[in-house]
């Protein structure tokens, strides 16, 4: 768990963060979001000791960060960067080695934890030994830039805005990578955007931040349906921002289980329900036959079953 317990930041007098406290579960996908200057990438960077809180404290699996050397504390705290980070003169490989050759790992062990992490993010078929990072596209970069992060297996997962620089089809993928790989390590994450549809997608937590401080906290879809004020109600879009919700909730989520399929036109279970309800508006709002990843029909999904979910 990660605890914030009322910390403030200050810069020639001014607040930047104001006596703010949170309390992040562990295994969980935090997501501070907020417009540019609101605090939440400096609270970010005060959880890894990268800025010192001038008031509070913080306190990671119940250690005061101050109590801990910042490189020992860092090396147990992956973070990762809008632009990577990545050492520019080392391969690809040697970046994603970084922590655990500076653990001083034997070298078979750093080997095969690189393997795993490139098959992980999804960089197979690159030459890892022999690639630099100018040779890999923005999307690629960011993935280096996760795996190095993950090397050391640490607990929990800083990200500052690692996909705001990248092109609307990486980033969609890079989300969906990102919330696979949550899947299968259970890391806690903190994550900071500006982008509500990227907050909606990932978060199991909203926490939204003005002047420094926690305006609205809360799981998604309470963001959304009862947003605390003028200003939330316009950050997250209104009620086209029901729509939003579609694109983190997968088709499983929605359907009625059924053994046959009675409907000609299909759906696979982990699809979300955004392209669950494109698909029905395309074909005349027929119900859809769900199938599982082998083929075989698991559920239906009809119009009503998706009103159902927004209405939750």
């Amino acid at each position: 768990m990660i605890e914030l317990d009322h910390i403030s930041k200050l810069y020639d007098g001014r607040r930047v963060v104001d006596d703010l406290s949170l309390q992040v579960v562990q295994g969980s996908v935090c997501v501070l979001i907020g417009p540019s200057g609101c605090g939440k990438s400096t609270t970010l960077r005060m959880i890894n000791a990268l800025v010192t809180a001038d008031e509070g404290r913080i306190l990671v699996d119940g250690q005061d960060v101050r109590a801990v050397d910042p490189a020992e504390l860092r090396r147990r705290i992956g973070y990762v960067i809008q632009s990577g980070g990545l050492f520019p003169h080392w391969s690809v490989a040697d970046n994603i080695a970084t922590v655990p050759r500076l653990l001083r790992w034997p070298e078979a062990k750093v080997s095969a934890r690189v393997a795993e992490l490139v098959r992980l993010v999804g960089l197979d078929g690159i030459d890892t030994d022999r690639r630099f990072p100018h040779q890999l596209s923005g999307g690629q970069q960011q993935r280096v830039g996760v795996a190095r992060a993950l090397a050391a297996d640490p607990p929990v997962l800083l990200m500052d805005e690692p996909f705001g620089a990248l092109d609307p089809v990486t980033r969609r993928s890079l989300q969906d990578e990102l919330r696979a790989i949550h899947a299968s390590t259970g890391k806690t994450i903190v994550f900071v955007t500006h982008d509500m549809d990227e907050a909606l997608k990932l978060a199991d937590r909203v926490v939204v931040m003005d002047g420094g401080r926690i305006v609205q906290d809360g799981p998604p879809h309470a963001i959304v349906t009862d947003p605390a004020s003028d200003l939330i109600r316009g950050f997250v879009g209104g009620e086209e921002a029901l729509l939003r919700l579609l694109a983190r909730l997968t088709v499983a989520d929605a359907m009625r289980a059924v053994e046959t399929a009675t409907d000609a036109v299909t759906i696979g279970k982990d699809e979300s329900l955004s392209v669950a309800l494109s698909r029905m508006l395309v074909h005349g709002r027929l119900p859809l036959s769900v199938l599982a990843s082998d083929g075989q029909p698991v559920g239906r999904l009809t119009f009503e079953d998706l009103s159902a979910v927004l209405a939750r």
